[in-house]
């Protein structure tokens, strides 16, 4: 368990990176071929373990409903997010991190709703949840460091 938070916070280093030294242009153009951009995806990943855990534990979300629905699953970019929510997606891609590892250790996850994710992967309790979450947020990467390649390419 420690290792799959200690990856995520690697993660979420690089995405912290990501936010502040990509130009903030650049982090809401979605390239063509796309259908999304950087800023969508950062917030995107900051969501889904709410989703993932709080969501399929019964618990309550540990950030605003607002958020979650604006950046879960099926959802695309709607224009720029305001100075407020940009602030607060920052400042959540740590403490929410923070705040699941302590919920672990204080062992709110125990009630846990089977899930089937999209890639079919099936997640039987929280710590499926967690792993799969580390996953999913390296497929993000993933789709950030495109975006950028993208970015770069249409200049």
């Amino acid at each position: 368990m420690e290792k799959l938070f200690d990856i995520l916070l690697k993660n979420r280093k690089i995405l912290h990176d990501v936010l502040h030294k990509t130009p903030r242009e650049d982090l809401f153009k979605i390239p063509e071929g796309y259908n999304n951009n950087i800023w969508w995806n950062i917030a995107h990943v900051v969501v889904t373990p709410q989703l993932l855990l709080y969501g399929l534990s019964g618990r309550d979300f540990t950030i605003e409903k607002e958020l979650i629905d604006k950046y879960k699953k099926g959802t695309f970019p709607d224009g720029e997010p305001s100075k407020n929510e940009m602030e607060k997606i920052d400042a959540y891609l740590f403490s929410t991190v923070k705040h699941i590892q302590l919920d672990f250790e204080h062992g709110r996850f125990s009630t846990f709703q089977e899930y089937m994710t999209t890639p079919k992967i099936g997640l039987s309790n929280a710590t499926d949840a967690l792993a799969f979450n580390v996953f999913h947020e390296g497929l993000h990467l993933g789709a950030i460091l495109a975006l950028k390649k993208a970015l770069e390419r249409d200049r």
